[in-house]
């Protein structure tokens, strides 16, 4: 092991006038002599430590301590890392709240600490804070909080004082180097022959690369105060040996400590939390993943955008504060594991096999199925062409069970994460229902999101395996998506090398097809509490999030749908919305996608959607509503046996986006023995309401017939009334477009729109900060078991129908109130040379302006100012105060829906060009 500068030298205060960082909490701490750590070795000397911590501050202000938080700071950083949090903690308690102490410590050799002169490994470290601790009089509860390798060694004290030990917390770090992979390569680079020491004591080549690792940049003082310990090489000595104690091999010194450390962590069973920046080169989500497997019950939340230095990239201090808060320092053990104490674990299995109740599990209709001939799916465009492929329920319950089996043969467990890139079609239907069958969790993402959002939501939910067509895998080699990947379709051998495909499903289900004829069984302990499924947003209002479902709220979802519009066996379903293909063998119906580009719905034609319904004499067709608009522009394209398949159809339904009255009634007359729905739900909760056409006309001539209603100039679309098993209430907005802590059923306010239902949501994968924010209870939810903030704005009507405004983040706050865009869009929408509106507000919050942004007919050649005629008529008919009125060729919408317009990009892009910027395409 190389060693570090043999450099010695005393600790030192930090020198004044760093940013952020307040004298008061600076003091040196002496450590006296100690023992040797391991037989044999020499006793320590007594040592000096520098620290922050803010325990005077608090007894001056007679304030006793909650507990106290221990920082560790890795390589090359130093105390300063924490200072916020420092600063936070101690504000919050001088204010009246919890009163956190804070102690952030300088390892040895680093920051202002003593330089020893002395190799330090991680065995060391470990009992060096140790020592530090005692001689602090730490007595508990105590929460670590570690970074980079400071986590590693916060770790090696939380092992080893679970006495004290109330909670954990990390930012990115690492605890276990898998032998499959290699050690990052920057870290490969550092440790090269020749260019350690140049790279870390000689130069500040490591250190500046390290600094260079914020999003964004950090400024120059906070960037003069991280070097401030580090100016001279006789100062980085300790630099240059953290990077040589990271244990490359089994015969590194610090490798037994460090698998010490890594199987002592899954005894824990304290609180936990992970923030952590996804744009690291040196700890990946990888790391992330091996720890939430040491500690499945911690809450993670991964920060978009943030990387390696997540402390400089987010607000940190606000999450560990208020993650500290939620528990009141309640050091409670959080219990592990599926057995019960005191139950075996064939009594947990049955008692999960039993906790069923009444509801079923999702492949309950392929058992009941499996010996009949009848059509379950259809393929109206197979992959290889030949026409339409028709499967029916014996072969899709053989073909279920051969790659259940088949998948457990190559690996797949329950609990594992398997992602699916595979277009809707028999081949996603029966991996899909295998995964369900083994307890496996299905990762799914629309192509829609493109490659860099698939890349984001993939790597996020990091899957164990993959199972895709070749496109898919193409991608995830390119794009170094994580997992086993295993082809739908068999490769030529070079291919499969090229893209590291392991096996192809036809293998897989020949291994399970052998292991069938061996008698084997498969999981009987799969219970609605298991994770089933991560099925990721359209992100048409941010980052894709993925949504947790549990296989009971799976099965409660299926319910619904059945009970709703009565879809059961027999029913022919045409869905050309992938959830809603993939329910059909759920429902026990002949289930049929149109023949589409399903990165593109908006191409979808009347004459596909007939054909679909022709396959399987439909009765229920379900588009959605990028969909609808192509469909009603081709159906002149129709002939008499398409109509006539369409004339079949009792039940239409769109939901996922808002749909106008007038593109659901021509939708309507396609089907005109139909009965038109346009539910409302999002990723997180399908079918919270429901309203057909006719139910929106009521509602329309109800609110023309109250003129006097704030609500009905608010205006929006009407979504209907609740389904069954659905509670909405309203969170009223404040004059800043804030949402209430507390909601209500009272009509004609406007607010967040707050959902329940059992077949809501579990929560948002490794976003728990995100998930926390659609959780706040209040008393409107009374005893309901999940509640969930949408996000959306709206009002309920006199008679409980729900009619959606908007966004929370698109709210203009102007000088006398708030205003939501719909309204004003769609009386904006019914000028006659308007296509599409966007309302948007611009200037800051609590004196916004309203500019109005349309797609004109025809379409305009270029961006610019409306002309004054149009303008005159757009202000007129907004029925709000408009400050300006643009005209463009086209506004941006998302690819799954076509219609969801991210307005407060449009409100950047109006507030620039009404600035004097370019008059660039939004």
């Amino acid at each position: 092991m190389p060693r570090q500068a043999t450099v010695t030298a005393p600790a030192s205060l930090p020198p004044a006038g760093l940013p952020g960082l307040d004298p008061q909490w600076s003091r040196l701490v002496e450590v006296p002599a100690r023992p040797a750590t391991t037989a044999g070795g020499a006793g320590h000397r007594p040592r000096t430590w520098h620290v922050l911590d803010n325990a005077a501050a608090l007894a001056a202000a007679g304030v006793a301590p909650t507990g106290t938080i221990l920082c560790v700071h890795g390589n090359p950083t130093w105390s300063y890392l924490w200072r916020r949090l420092v600063e936070r903690a101690t504000a919050t308690a001088l204010a009246g709240g919890a009163a956190w102490r804070v102690v952030a410590v300088d390892q040895l050799d680093m920051g202002f600490s003593e330089r020893t002169g002395a190799p330090r490994t991680l065995p060391d470290r470990v009992a060096d804070l140790g020592a530090l601790t005692d001689e602090l009089g730490l007595d508990g509860p105590v929460v670590t909080l570690g970074h980079d390798w400071g986590g590693v060694v916060s770790l090696g004290w939380a092992v080893d004082h679970p006495e004290l030990l109330s909670g954990l917390m990390l930012l990115n770090t690492a605890i276990h180097q898998p032998d499959e992979h290699r050690i990052p390569a920057p870290l490969r680079l550092t440790l090269a022959a020749g260019v350690l020491g140049r790279a870390t004591v000689s130069t500040t080549g490591f250190l500046d690369v390290t600094l260079a690792l914020a999003h964004p940049r950090l400024d120059a003082d906070v960037k003069r105060a991280y070097r401030a310990p580090y100016l001279t090489a006789a100062r980085r000595g300790g630099i240059g040996g953290f990077v040589a104690d990271i244990p490359v091999d089994a015969d590194h010194p610090s490798h037994a400590e460090l698998d010490r450390i890594a199987a002592s962590l899954t005894e824990l069973t304290v609180p936990a939390l992970m923030l952590w920046g996804p744009r690291d080169p040196i700890f990946s989500d990888r790391y992330l993943d091996d720890l939430v497997d040491r500690l499945p019950h911690a809450d993670v939340h991964r920060f978009e955008g943030a990387g390696h230095l997540v402390a400089e990239d987010v607000d940190y201090a606000e999450a560990v504060l208020t993650w500290l808060g939620d528990r009141d320092g309640d050091p409670t053990p959080v219990p592990t594991g599926d057995v019960t104490p005191g139950e075996t674990a064939a009594e947990g299995d049955a008692a999960r096999a039993s906790s069923w109740g009444a509801r079923s599990p999702l492949w309950a209709r392929l058992d009941e199925l499996a010996e009949s001939d009848d059509t379950a799916v259809i393929e109206m465009a197979p992959p290889g062409g030949g026409g339409p492929r028709t499967v029916s329920w014996r072969l899709l319950a053989r073909r279920v069970d051969e790659i259940a089996f088949g998948l457990r043969r190559v690996g797949v467990q329950k609990g594992d994460r398997v992602s699916l890139l595979v277009p809707p079609g028999a081949d996603l239907t029966a991996v899909l229902y295998a995964c369900v069958r083994i307890g496996a969790v299905v990762v799914v993402a629309d192509a829609g999101l493109g490659l860099k959002g698939l890349t984001r939501a993939v790597t996020g939910a990091y899957p164990q395996h993959v199972i895709g067509a070749l496109p898919g895998l193409s991608a995830a080699r390119a794009l170094g998506w994580p997992g086993q990947k295993i082809s739908t379709t068999r490769l030529p051998r070079v291919t499969a090398r090229l893209l590291g495909v392991e096996t192809a499903l036809a293998d897989v289900a020949a291994l399970g097809r052998a292991a069938i004829a061996a008698r084997a069984e498969l999981p009987t302990d799969i219970g609605p509490d298991e994770v089933a499924a991560i099925l990721f947003t359209s992100g048409s209002t941010g980052p894709a999030k993925g949504v947790v479902y549990r296989q009971g709220q799976l099965s409660a979802l299926r319910d619904v749908l059945a009970e709703q519009y009565d879809i059961g066996v027999g029913t022919g379903l045409v869905a050309g919305f992938a959830p809603f293909a993939l329910l059909g063998p759920a429902l026990g119906a002949t289930s049929v996608t149109p023949d589409m580009d399903v990165t593109s719905p908006k191409t979808l034609t009347a004459r596909a959607v007939a054909a679909a319904a022709a396959a399987v004499d439909a009765t229920v067709v379900f588009l959605s509503p990028a969909a609808i608009a192509n469909v009603v522009a081709t159906s002149d394209r129709l002939d008499a046996d398409g109509r006539r398949a369409l004339a079949g159809v009792e039940t239409f339904l769109s939901a996922g986006a808002p749909v106008s009255e007038s593109l659901l009634a021509a939708a309507g007359e396609l089907m005109p023995n139909a009965v038109p729905h346009t539910p409302y739900g999002m990723t997180e909760g399908l079918l919270m309401t429901d309203i057909t056409l006719e139910g929106i006309r009521d509602a329309a001539r109800s609110t023309t017939s109250t003129d006097d209603d704030a609500a009905a100039h608010a205006g929006g679309v009407c979504v209907g009334t609740p389904g069954p098993g659905v509670r909405v209430s309203i969170a009223a907005l404040d004059d800043r477009g804030r949402a209430s802590s507390s909601s209500s059923t009272e009509p004609g306010v406007t607010g967040e729109i707050v959902v329940s239902a059992p077949h809501l949501e579990d929560h948002y994968d490794r976003l728990w900060l995100t998930d926390r924010a659609s959780r706040r209870r209040d008393a409107a939810a009374g005893d309901e078991p999940r509640t969930h903030r949408t996000g959306d704005v709206g009002h309920l009507d006199a008679e409980g129908r729900l009619w959606v405004e908007g966004r929370l983040p698109h709210v203009i706050t102007t000088a006398h109130g708030v205003v939501t865009p719909v309204g004003p869009e769609q009386r904006v929408e019914g000028v006659g040379p308007v296509r599409r509106a966007a309302v948007v507000g611009i200037g800051p919050v609590g004196t916004q302006q309203i500019a109005v942004i349309v797609e004109s007919t025809p379409p305009a050649r270029r961006v610019g100012l409306a002309p004054a005629t149009l303008a005159a008529r757009v202000r007129e008919a907004a029925g709000v105060p408009v400050a300006a009125v643009l005209v463009v060729p086209e506004l941006p919408t998302d690819v799954r829906h076509n219609s969801k317009i991210d307005r407060s990009a449009l409100s950047r892009w109006a507030t620039g060009v009404l600035s004097g910027e370019r008059m660039t395409r939004p």
